[in-house]
């Protein structure tokens, strides 16, 4: 029993005087912070288009919507860079309007449609608005693959963040070691989207025509687009061991 208990007390004293120098290992680290700030282009656009009319009944407002609505839709998908995923209609709404003594029933619809082609957003809008659309907003203009664009940034801050540990590490006399602990923060801003575009063209109050009957052309000028740029921020905050 004696030699156990001293065996136990001998542990303890090595225990003892191994914990300082460990602890002294462990807080020899060097911290640094690395921000890194890259615009990118942006590849894609969004164009929201709204249909509304007003008729006696709310039947033939939400029939004239609907037409008019699946005419947007068809033209959209016909501009390059429009992907079968990439039409989504919004919320549909008919409510009762007072017009004088007679009231009427305004139904409205609405529809959101990205390209991949952000230079023919200009043609995307004329489109929309040729086959019927009543308003639009947009384009806004946004990197398609955020995810990708962040995490190039997030790589190019890290590498910043170890040289410059690294030139700590140098100045204090000791050799870079492994990172501890690695922090990221950031994200991708585009550009604002521009305000409504209320189209001038007379296309959109022509009247529904029937099925197979001649329609006249109708055509709107297609306004100039700049796509842009993004901007795309990483931040690293990094803990280095000391050598």
């Amino acid at each position: 029993m004696g030699q156990v208990r001293r065996l136990v007390f001998l542990l303890a004293i090595v225990a003892a005087l191994l914990a300082p120098a460990t602890a002294g290992a462990v807080d020899r680290t060097v911290s640094v912070e690395a921000t890194v700030e890259r615009e990118v282009p942006n590849d894609a656009a969004r164009v929201h288009f709204t249909v509304s009319k007003e008729r006696p009944g709310r039947a033939a407002a939400l029939h004239v919507v609907a037409v008019r609505l699946r005419a947007v839709i068809a033209a959209a998908q016909s501009i390059p860079g429009v992907g079968p995923g990439d039409v989504t209609t919004g919320a549909i709404s008919v409510r009762r309007v007072e017009r004088g003594k007679r009231p009427v029933y305004r139904a409205s619809e609405g529809v959101t449609v990205v390209t991949h082609d952000p230079d023919a957003a200009g043609d995307l809008v004329a489109a929309g608005v040729a086959a019927g659309a009543t308003s639009t907003r947009g384009p806004s203009f946004f990197v398609g693959d955020r995810e990708a664009a962040y995490n190039a940034a997030l790589v190019e801050a890290l590498t910043q963040a170890k040289t410059k540990a690294g030139m700590l590490a140098a100045a204090a006399g000791a050799s870079l070691g492994p990172a501890i602990t690695i922090v990221e923060s950031g994200n991708v801003v585009p550009v604002p989207a521009p305000k409504s575009f209320e189209p001038a063209s007379d296309c959109a109050s022509a009247p529904v025509r029937r099925k197979g009957a001649k329609t006249s052309a109708c055509t709107t000028a297609s306004p100039p687009v700049k796509p842009g740029r993004s901007t795309v921020t990483a931040t690293v905050a990094a803990t280095f061991a000391l050598e």
